[in-house]
């Protein structure tokens, strides 16, 4: 590894490297066999040590559901806006400002707007207007039907954005076949005429240094596009890129909002731009575990959105193209590339550099394949692929502690120890709260006569009880917030919707922690995960091509 280099390394690694990529396996494991051998040695000291987790747990509960109910009214009131409008004041923003300076109103991010108009006023040289930026809409698939991404481009139809600057660029695979190729030329051939462009791109298989995933995918497109650009003389500075997945339906108003975004701010080529990610498209057709684990990780984009020092970069997002020039666009070696990408930027921007919460949604679907067991170990393949970010340790850690390191050091740190936490903690903590409080009772020779033991599993259940009060926050948000009930389902359909959350604590355990367990021993015996699973996502329509169709496709609110 270079210098420069900031590409993860493919083979063999260095010493410290390879010590760095078995920290988050060896304190996940840790975090549970110290409860065993303190359950053996002193179970006092074992319920001590897990009341400090699940107080912890607890307290983080509380936040959690603050940051839930704040995110969702920022969510409501942002979809609200009209931000081809205000995206439209900036081509004339005297003009603008000396009308809406006027007008008192209490709309989302009304007083802001006015102050970003007056800023560009006062400094009108370092701000594009409008009319200068092109949005790119690269859209990576492998073998997805032609009906999956057919919707997927009727979404981007339903922009408000101007399309006469919206360039589209669907990347496939070669892998994917002549059908895969069939269906993207049949795509360009049916919306080419509504946007500025459609370009097809086929990403070779077997190319050198490369893992099978999205990222090799979107950057061989990326490269295509520059050399496009170029030619077309549109200037990178002036062109927003953002990444989509085959079964991504951005919100209306998503790239007026990027595009105003990238505007007002005059340090715009070290920011990005991430959405909320709603999978919430195929939610009503997905299994009941499907369904839990759709729901919880929609609401943890939505309360990400309100943390914006801890934000980082998560399947769909947006960046600007000279920045992505500089950085030879994305990871190729990396099964998680959306995640990576936050690293590859903040290094290559030496700590200078953010990602702006865009408080409307991408709607994308759960995880849903034609069958159960189909669908079941697809979720989990989707969940160790995200539990692999936890290959970004070593990255992060070997440039920040390293002598040629320019970025920040505490600041560096502190990004470290969250990142370094938040995985461990995704591992471990489900099973510790969940079955932790058991462990003394059953482990300890000497349990029967302790009342720390046997006390233990009460306190535990109390505390469980207060955290539960998030989860009923979420349950309550989550209702408001589903999509239209199909008419094919009943109204006991709508109650499955609440008894599901007593599936929760099984999820939890099965999923997000044997999947970050499965993802963190890979790295902690140096069994690399270099192939991305493509995550079934499938909806009844498209899975009823292959049954008989189902009558009363009507939609119900409950």
């Amino acid at each position: 590894m270079t210098k420069y280099d900031n590409e993860l390394p493919l083979g063999k690694r260095t010493l410290a490297y390879r010590v760095w990529e078995m920290v988050p396996g060896l304190l996940s494991y840790g975090a549970v066999f110290l409860l065993i051998v303190l359950s053996l040695l002193n179970p006092l000291f074992a319920a001590i040590y897990l009341l400090l987790i699940i107080v912890t747990m607890a307290v983080k509960a509380i936040g959690i559901a603050v940051h839930t109910i704040a995110g969702r009214n920022l969510y409501e009131r942002a979809q609200v806006v009209d931000w081809h409008e205000r995206l439209g004041h900036l081509e004339e923003p005297a003009r603008a400002y000396q009308r809406l300076n006027k007008v008192s109103s209490n709309e989302f991010g009304y007083r802001t707007h006015l102050h970003n108009l007056h800023s560009i006023i006062n400094d009108v040289a370092s701000h594009p207007k409008p009319s200068d930026v092109y949005h790119v809409v690269i859209i990576a698939t492998y073998n997805e039907s032609f009906e999956i991404l057919d919707t997927t481009l009727q979404s981007l139809l339903s922009s408000t954005y101007d399309k006469n600057r919206m360039i589209i660029v669907l990347t496939y695979e070669e892998r994917g076949g002549p059908t895969t190729h069939a269906a993207a030329k049949k795509l360009q051939q049916k919306y080419h005429s509504f946007f500025h462009s459609f370009l097809l791109n086929c990403h070779p298989e077997g190319l050198p240094d490369e893992v099978i995933g999205k990222g090799p995918n979107i950057t061989h497109a990326g490269f295509m596009l520059k050399q496009w650009l170029y030619d077309q003389k549109i200037a990178y500075k002036d062109v927003i890129v953002t990444t989509l997945d085959s079964d991504n339906r951005p919100y209306p108003t998503y790239f007026d909002y990027v595009a105003y975004e990238f505007i007002v701010r005059p340090d715009r080529k070290q920011l990005s731009y991430q959405p909320i990610a709603l999978y919430f498209g195929n939610i009503w057709d997905a299994p009941a575990p499907m369904r839990v684990i759709a729901t919880g990780n929609s609401f943890w984009t939505i309360i990400s959105s309100m943390r914006p020092h801890t934000l980082r970069n998560f399947a769909a997002h947006s960046q600007p193209m000279d920045a992505l020039v500089e950085m030879n666009f994305w990871s190729k070696r990396s099964i998680v590339e959306d995640g990576h990408q936050y690293w590859r930027s903040y290094f290559h921007f030496h700590g200078n550099y953010e990602v702006v919460p865009i408080h409307v949604p991408i709607y994308q679907d759960a995880v849903l394949a034609a069958t159960l067991k189909k669908t079941l170990v697809a979720q989990f393949k989707q969940l160790r692929r995200w539990g692999y970010g936890a290959s970004d340790v070593p990255y992060v850690a070997t440039r920040v502690f390293s002598r040629h390191s320019t970025v920040p050091v505490l600041p560096s740190i502190a990004r470290l120890i969250r990142l370094v936490d938040s995985h461990v903690t995704l591992a471990s903590t489900a099973i510790l709260v969940t079955v932790g409080g058991w462990v003394p009772l059953i482990l300890s020779h000497e349990a029967a006569r302790d009342i720390a033991a046997h006390q233990l599993p009460e306190v535990v259940s109390m505390i469980q009880r207060i955290a539960m009060v998030g989860l009923f926050i979420t349950i309550f948000l989550s209702m408001k917030m589903l999509p239209m009930r199909p008419a094919r389902y009943k109204r006991h359909r709508t109650v499955g919707m609440v008894l599901q959350w007593l599936l929760m604590p099984v999820t939890s355990i099965i999923y997000s922690s044997f999947a970050s367990f499965n993802a963190q021993t890979h790295l902690l015996i140096g069994r690399y995960l270099d192939t991305f699973d493509v995550t079934d996502k499938s909806t009844i329509t498209s899975i009823d091509l292959e049954r008989p169709k189902k009558k009363n496709d009507r939609g119900n609110r409950f």
